[in-house]
Formats: C-alpha cells, structure tokens, sequence
C-alpha cells in the first residue's frame, strides 16, 4: 500500500527482431546494458522468452555498481503491440509468477507481446532483510520492531536512497528503448498501479493503455489510514448483510466495541481484517463472529483469527521482499513528520500529535492506536533518514485509462480508486460487487473480457 507521494510496439525490420532476439545490443558508457531475448532456461519458464537489462543502481554516478532486472516476454513476440504488466508490493517478483498471471491474458496473446520484471530489488535479486523479512513476510500491515527494521537500513546501508519508485520509472524507461518500443500499454495492480501512473504522468507520449487493478492513487491519502476505516465498516456490514450470511451482530459496531475494551488491538484488527479481504472477500471467513464474540468478552475466536492470518503471513524475500518494501516505502511515502529526511528523533513527538487531532469520528470503527501505530507507520518512523528526492506535481490528464476495483478490497479499499479516477479524467471505472484484490488474476471471466475489449480498441 502506498499513500501520497511529495508532491506499441512499431512493426520491426525482420533484422531488428531478430538481433532483439538472440543477442545483446552494444551499450555506450553508462547506459543501461540489455542482453536481448532467448528461449528462457528455467523449465517451469520454457514457454517465454527472457533477457536481462542491466542499470545502475546509482543514476547519476557511472561508477555505481549496476542491477540486473529479469525480464519475460510472453505472447506474441512479432506482435505490434506491447504491454508491460506490473505487479504488486513494493516487493513482488515479475517473471517467476508468469505461469499463474500470464493466464488472464489469453485474449490478448495473440495480438500483444506481453512484458514482466523484477523490479530493482525484488524477484531473483530481491533485498534480503532476514529479520525483518521473519517479522513480516507478505504483509504490509504487520508492525515490526524497531531492531529489525534498523538491521535492514544498516544491511543496505547508503545504497537504500536508491530504491524509490522514480528509480523504478527510470528503469522501465530504459527497458521500453532496449526493447525498440515506441508506445505501450500499462497494466499494473496493487502497487503496481501506482508505478504505471507514475510512468504515464513522466512518459505519457509513450502510454497507448493504462489498466489499473486495485488502485492506489497517485496523490492524497494518509499515513495514519484513516480514510480506509470507513471502508472496513462498509465492506463488514455488506459481508454480513449477504443473503444466508446471518452474522450475529453488527460487525462494525462490535469492532468498535473490541478496541474499547482492549485499544492496543487497533494495529492487530487493521492487519487481520484487511488480510482477511485478501483470500476471503465473499465471506469473510468467520471475522464477523470473532468480532461480536470478542465484543462480548470472549476473544477465543478472535485469537483463531490472528492465528490464520499468522500462518498465511510467512514469505521469502524473493517472493515479496520486506527489504524493498522499506526501502521504497520509506522513500516515497509522506508522513506527519515529513519526509525520508525528516529528523528521526523528532518523528514520534509529530506524529502524535497528528493522530491527536483526528476526531473519533473519523477513527470510526477503529482507534487511534490504529492510526498511530499501524505497519507502515511505524516501520517509517524507525527507518533512518536518508536523501529525499521531491517529486513535482503529477499530471495524468489525457492518458487512457481503465480502472478495476473490487468492491470488498480492504487492501487498497474503492475509495481510493474513486480517488484515482478524479486525477484520471475521462477513464472509466469498473466496480466489482463481492470483489476482491487482483481482479484480472482469478477473477470473473467478464473481468478479463473487459480488459481485452480495452487493450484491444
């Protein structure tokens, strides 16, 4: 999850294709270094093709020390067409989730050459923070401690100022030339999302299509999360308002009633029923009955949950990397006490006093513990300073979008992705009812033919 940031393929030459793919292209000093396209070498991969592009960490210093970034092509290599397809975090792999994602784009195979990377520091080369990675795995919510965030700031040390998204943008520039692209399409989601709005608002002559799916917008929303509490209301009371649901209560009350009885909960509540929207988004499993249980004094059923969610939290680096996470987040990200500059000691004392500021009716359903004391927050505030690069106010006007949101994602909740289309005029946005996150990848059927009657006009 992100918040608000500081603010075609032409038709080749049968020549040209075919030193796209099968060599590397000369390189002057400097410049990014691109391997070309062959048969890939991984088994579970031999239906693709894969090249490296290789970039310096440090842009603005021809003697960094580069990065090698994956990279797939599936579809039609000789199509006219191309899309770059960007996954979610910051963390996520590209190329080695291609057997299940690559799979939403049938329709399209046939007339696009479709693109995946391991963005810098994630997938094959991902930054490894072992503690951190322990404490959190694949979950953007979960509070970590203060000593394992600040193990992974000193195990990337200075290097760390050079994972913000601006980065990642310059990158998937350069791959777009080593490529012979001249205009493309945009498909991202989750996080995702946010890195090819940030591509289109620096690159938009070059943008044909932008799909985005589980928004989080380019501008505007907390730290602290407060606008998602009423989205967390919202969504537990459809849950339960299903025909056959019969929830015991009103689960947005009970909430409400937990974290008056116990208000260290907030950041614990946030993570689970968030996490919740992840794998179940219809259901709910059995949250609704934990909360009203434990609104009523019996937190068995509400431990049960944390449980589940505990055992669905573990990942490797290479398969979502908490060291990216940080590194970009706390970058990118704006907070109470300002940016990845900000004077750490003065961190706590500001952000503090923001949350005192914020009603309880804004707080509602949840508290401000939750507010104060969620993930992202926390993480950032231990994370040591470190150079900060503005980014200038961000223009979207003119790009050609289409924006998918499930109606019950709790992880990047529809009020951002309303929030999105306003920066996006003219795009259009599809609702999913009972959806959830990631809607193009095991999603309705009807989903991906919208996506193919865009791509494809």
């Amino acid at each position: 999850m992100m918040r608000r940031f500081r603010t075609t393929v032409l038709l080749l030459a049968t020549t040209l294709l075919a030193g796209l793919l099968s060599g590397s292209s000369a390189a002057q000093a400097g410049s990014p270094m691109w391997t070309g396209l062959t048969p890939c070498a991984q088994p579970e991969l031999a239906a693709y093709l894969c090249g490296e592009l290789t970039v310096r960490l440090d842009r603005d210093d021809r003697r960094s020390k580069t990065l090698d970034l994956p990279v797939l092509v599936a579809g039609d290599p000789q199509a006219k067409r191309t899309m770059l397809l960007l996954t979610g975090g910051p963390g996520q792999p590209g190329p080695s989730l291609a057997p299940r994602v690559l799979q939403a784009f049938e329709g399209i195979k046939n007339d696009y050459r479709i693109v995946m990377l391991d963005q810098r520091g994630t997938g094959a080369n991902a930054l490894n923070c072992p503690e951190l990675q322990s404490e959190r795995g694949g979950n953007d919510l979960r509070v970590p401690s203060r000593a394992a965030v600040l193990a992974c700031a000193a195990t990337l040390g200075a290097d760390r100022e050079h994972y913000a998204t601006t980065d990642s943008v310059a990158d998937f520039e350069d791959l777009r030339r080593a490529l012979s692209v001249d205009r493309w399409a945009l498909n991202g989601v989750s996080y995702g999302t946010y890195t090819a709005q940030r591509y289109a608002a620096a690159h938009g002559s070059r943008v044909t299509h932008l799909v985005l799916d589980s928004t989080v917008p380019v501008d505007a929303f907390r730290a602290e999360l407060v606008e998602t509490f009423p989205e967390h209301a919202r969504v537990l009371r459809d849950v339960c308002a299903a025909p056959g649901r019969n929830c015991p209560g009103d689960p947005a009350e009970d909430l409400s009633a937990v974290l008056r009885r116990e208000p260290a909960l907030g950041p614990k509540l946030l993570e689970a029923v968030t996490m919740v929207s992840y794998f179940d988004p219809v259901r709910f499993l059995f949250a609704p009955e934990a909360l009203h249980a434990a609104a009523g004094g019996d937190n068995a059923q509400l431990q049960q949950l944390f449980a589940l969610v505990d055992r669905f939290s573990p990942a490797p680096a290479a398969q979502y990397s908490q060291g990216i996470q940080a590194a970009t987040l706390c970058l990118d990200l704006e907070f109470p006490w300002g940016g990845a500059q900000s004077a750490e000691h003065s961190r706590a004392r500001k952000a503090d006093r923001a949350v005192s500021r914020i009603t309880p009716e804004q707080l509602w359903p949840y508290n401000a513990t939750a507010a104060r004391s969620n993930g992202e927050m926390v993480m950032c505030e231990y994370w040591p300073k470190v150079r900060d690069r503005e980014v200038g106010r961000l223009s979207l006007r003119g790009v050609n979008a289409l924006l998918l949101h499930g109606e019950r994602d709790l992880g990047t909740p529809l009020v951002w992705a309303r929030e999105a289309q306003r920066d996006l005029p003219g795009s259009r946005l599809v609702v999913v009812p009972d959806g959830g996150h990631s809607l193009q990848v095991g999603g309705a059927a009807t989903v991906r033919e919208t996506v193919t009657e865009f791509l494809l006009r």
